[in-house]
């Protein structure tokens, strides 16, 4: 399996490359924006690790930029920022995921295994109310329709069969991302947001309601 990480620190880019190729991964390095849209261009990845701070041209014109492509490669986001607003514009311009640095290595291998792996199910669409969620475009659709990244996919599909249903945070992470983190738990939150903004820019006549401290739900809008 190749993958591209694109890191300008190369202290750590060395260390990271290291590890996965120990973990039977193929691994080419960005070293900056620039580089890292040239390998995307050269080469297919499974999935591409993108750090958003990078010299030349930052992660989110690089990710910007690749979607505007077509190019549906996973990505799966680097940040030293932790400001929730930077994760929900990284999901609305279509990242999968994403992570603040300094994180454990065992941490994002479980994310990358999340990103890379092959659903096994039958590839029926779910229904909600007037939402139907398509496996096989990756697209929601009521009034309008919407693409979903590979993640949003997940996290959509999971709430769908739960709704009317109250799941935990702790067990979104658990269904979605196959790990448990207490460090990234608020990363639901920014999927949460930029599924909502979506539902809402459809006309989809159901939400994602929140509970204070008890988790969210599928379900008719309030």
């Amino acid at each position: 399996m190749r993958l591209l990480l694109c890191e300008d620190e190369r202290d750590l880019a060395a260390a990271v490359k290291k590890i996965l190729e120990i973990n039977k991964y193929t691994v080419d390095v960005a070293y900056d924006g620039i580089q890292a849209l040239e390998k995307a261009h050269t080469y297919r990845y499974e999935l591409i690790i993108l750090d958003v701070m990078m010299p030349r041209m930052d992660g989110f014109q690089v990710l910007k930029l690749l979607r505007g492509e077509g190019d549906e490669t996973p990505v799966l986001m680097l940040t030293a920022r932790a400001e929730i607003d930077d994760k929900v514009l990284g999901l609305d311009i279509g990242a999968d995921d994403y992570m603040t640095k300094p994180f454990q290595i065992k941490e994002l291998l479980a994310r990358i295994r999340a990103l890379t792996r092959r659903s096994s199910s039958p590839a029926i669409a779910l229904t909600v109310g007037n939402l139907t969620l398509d496996p096989n475009t990756y697209e929601l659709r009521a009034k309008a329709s919407a693409r979903l990244t590979r993640t949003e996919y997940q996290l959509m599909e999971f709430l769908i069969r739960n709704k009317d249903k109250l799941v935990s945070t702790e067990r979104i992470m658990e269904a979605v991302w196959d790990y448990d983190s207490e460090a990234e738990i608020n990363v639901v939150w920014a999927y949460i947001s930029a599924l909502r903004k979506k539902l809402v820019a459809i006309g989809a006549d159901v939400t994602i309601n929140a509970v204070r401290g008890l988790g969210y739900q599928l379900g008719a809008k309030k």
